[in-house]
């Protein structure tokens, strides 16, 4: 590693996952024009941010992250920012009261657009094109005119971020997140009367609470954490063209920002420790997640903290663990015995959506909710076995009424995926099945606890 640092230094270095732009002087068109728009965050918020992961770094807090696979232009709605909005909001109420800390709120929203790919082209028939990367890049259409990377599309995710960012600010203080409104939250698909009268109990038990508090003198007019809260964004950093356009020194610090989001995260198969996307994120002051799959070894986890968090600063880095069910027993405990052994300060969090994907007998990429909720139990056994903390966890959901995850409360089965399998990539839980994931990591956030 250089020791010099400015947002292009990551350009000398290797890259992957990368689209070929046939244009490079339109590429650097929309990199100027990116480059004098403004912020998305602020330095301030991101400082705010990292305060509240140190404190989920040592067990006083939950990270709760969570959002859709990849964002889309043609999805983007109010209604779907906003239903994303509330399950965020319900399982965070849910972890806050049955599971008994507060709870850190991060959305993969608002820029979450850029895909890693397993093959760098796809072939149907006898037609071989680019493979689809995000709406940020190309189109999912298959055709050469869609598939041809274009640098006009960040401008429109930058667009589009900007008012789903707009949006969510308005629905975290003007009204929607106010506790009274809770069971305002729900969302009308829910019918699983198990899982209803489960959410019921804990929304009339919260009503009493606030009654109580009212007759005592605290609401919402001298406690604004009542009525308003904060959701912070994040993506992959994974289009670096994007990112550096929008990386900004703060005047306050002189520190360097990677304004396009609160925290940003370095994939598992972009994590090279000589690589360009380290390179980059090295130099910027967002929390950064690693994630970790099982072919992470403890040299290389170890060097990546070395790099990333020179400092060792709780609440910089959130080793994100993907490994799969079958596999997290085997693999995550030595990386913990390694980084305690340095006495690497950083904050485990667990994404068991990537490592259970599944393809379906009529080929359909899916996940089985008993195998994902599996390894978030085997994530937290492991921790209480290391003295370790189990400090967050890392969905792919969302608000709208989808048939993409089998099982839970909603009983998807492999033959029902096909009514309302609408992702344009990875399979997401549903409202359903994030509420019922919510309830079962809150009866385990309770017994690490206690």
């Amino acid at each position: 590693m250089t020791k010099e640092w400015n947002p292009s230094t990551w350009i000398n270095k290797e890259i992957k996952q990368q689209p070929i732009y046939p244009d490079l002087n339109k590429l650097k068109e929309a990199e100027d024009i990116l480059g004098k728009y403004p912020p998305l965050v602020f330095a301030g918020e991101v400082r705010n941010l990292k305060t509240k992961l140190a404190d989920a770094t040592e067990g006083k807090s939950f990270l709760l992250q969570g959002g859709d696979c990849a964002e889309s232009f043609a999805e983007f709605s109010a209604d779907n920012i906003r239903d994303t909005f509330k399950v965020i909001l319900q399982m965070a109420v849910i972890l806050t009261f049955s599971g008994g800390c507060p709870i850190v709120k991060v959305g993969r929203i608002a820029g979450q657009f850029a895909k890693p790919r397993s093959s760098d082209n796809e072939t149907v028939g006898d037609i071989t094109l680019p493979s689809y990367r995000g709406d940020i890049i190309n189109d999912i259409a298959f055709t050469k005119e869609a598939r041809t990377p274009d640098p006009q599309r960040m401008i429109k995710a930058y667009n589009q971020s900007a008012a789903t960012h707009n949006l969510l600010r308005a629905f975290a203080r003007g009204g929607l997140a106010d506790l009274h409104q809770i069971n305002k939250w729900n969302l009308g698909f829910i019918k699983n009367n198990n899982l209803d009268n489960r959410y019921k109990i804990l929304t009339d038990k919260i009503t009493e609470s606030l009654a109580f508090m009212d007759a005592c003198g605290i609401n919402s007019d001298n406690t604004p954490n009542i009525k308003q809260t904060v959701v912070y964004t994040s993506h992959e950093a994974l289009l670096l063209n994007y990112e550096k356009a929008l990386t900004r020194k703060d005047s306050t610090s002189g520190d360097w920002y990677d304004c396009s989001a609160h925290m940003l995260w370095i994939g598992d198969r972009t994590r090279d420790v000589n690589g360009a996307h380290v390179e980059f994120l090295r130099g910027v002051k967002n929390p950064i997640g690693i994630k970790a799959g099982p072919t992470m070894d403890t040299i290389d986890l170890i060097k990546l903290c070395d790099i990333l968090n020179p400092q060792n600063e709780a609440g910089r880095l959130n080793i994100i663990v993907r490994m799969g069910a079958d596999k997290i027993g085997k693999h995550l405990p030595k990386l913990i015995k390694a980084v305690e052994k340095e006495g690497k300060k950083v904050l485990w969090s667990i994404d068991p959506m990537h490592g259970n994907t599944i393809k379906t007998s009529n080929n359909y990429k899916t996940r089985v909710f008993d195998n994902v909720l599996k390894e978030v139990e085997r994530f937290f056994e492991i921790h209480a076995s290391e003295g370790t903390y189990a400090g967050g966890v890392h969905l792919e959901m969302t608000g709208q009424n989808v048939t993409e995850c089998i099982g839970g409360a909603g009983d998807i089965t492999e033959e029902s995926l096909c009514s309302r399998y609408n992702t344009h990539c990875d399979p997401r839980l549903n409202a359903d099945q994030a509420l019922e994931m919510a309830f079962s990591i809150a009866d385990l956030l309770k017994k690490a606890r206690m």
